[in-house]
């Protein structure tokens, strides 16, 4: 079974790339988060590899890297999704980003991928809830926000204002860590829209 492939860039599909190994091009589909980090056409490049077969067909499924590829393969267990909503999913989320999402059970975050609806984006985060990989590490803003909850899962209000922070162009780690500053001091039962307004003042202090 191919675990990785290291090889020249041959060219560039929508959703694949082709990877020239000694004279054999391996068609492999990837997230365009890992597309558009691969080097150019002629160039070195290094993908994880997994390997589906089915009965008509036999796809390689590349990544760059072992947390994004472990992501995938525990995506793909939650039913609905398919290897292609995986990698629409880890087109717009980071493992780090895609482990603290599920950790705040934030399906407004996951519901932004293409092809994941509400109820599906719900089953991802409640399904996944506890299976976070051991390299796909939560941010430590998230982990501090997890200790002012106590148990670790956020109510909607907290995931809402994260979720709102992050839309306004902050990242996972600096919103979570502002809401956990906020509520060590309000507590977890403050108004969404507080949240989120005392989030913005501790990131601007």
């Amino acid at each position: 079974m191919i675990g990785k492939l290291k090889g020249l860039v041959d060219s560039f599909a929508e959703d694949s790339v082709l990877i020239d190994c000694g004279g054999v091009c391996y068609e492999v589909f990837c997230s365009s988060r890992t597309l558009q980090a691969l080097p150019r056409v002629g160039e070195g490049a290094v993908v994880f590899i997994e390997t589906i077969v089915r009965e008509d067909f036999i796809k390689l499924y590349g990544f760059g890297s072992e947390a994004e590829k472990s992501w995938f393969n525990l995506l793909t267990t939650v039913q609905g999704v398919g290897a292609r909503v995986a990698l629409s999913i880890l087109s717009i989320m980071s493992p780090s980003e895609l482990s603290s999402a599920v950790a705040l059970q934030d399906k407004a975050m996951i519901g932004r991928a293409n092809g994941v609806g509400p109820k599906l984006a719900l089953r991802v985060v409640t399904e996944l809830k506890g299976k976070v990989p051991a390299i796909g590490a939560i941010d430590a803003g998230t982990l501090g926000l997890q200790a002012a909850l106590g148990d670790g899962i956020a109510s909607s209000n907290v995931a809402d204002a994260v979720s709102a922070l992050t839309n306004l162009g902050y990242s996972s780690a600096q919103a979570s860590a502002a809401v956990a500053r906020v509520i060590a001091k309000e507590g977890d039962e403050a108004a969404t829209e507080k949240l989120i307004r005392l989030g913005l003042r501790e990131l601007s202090s």
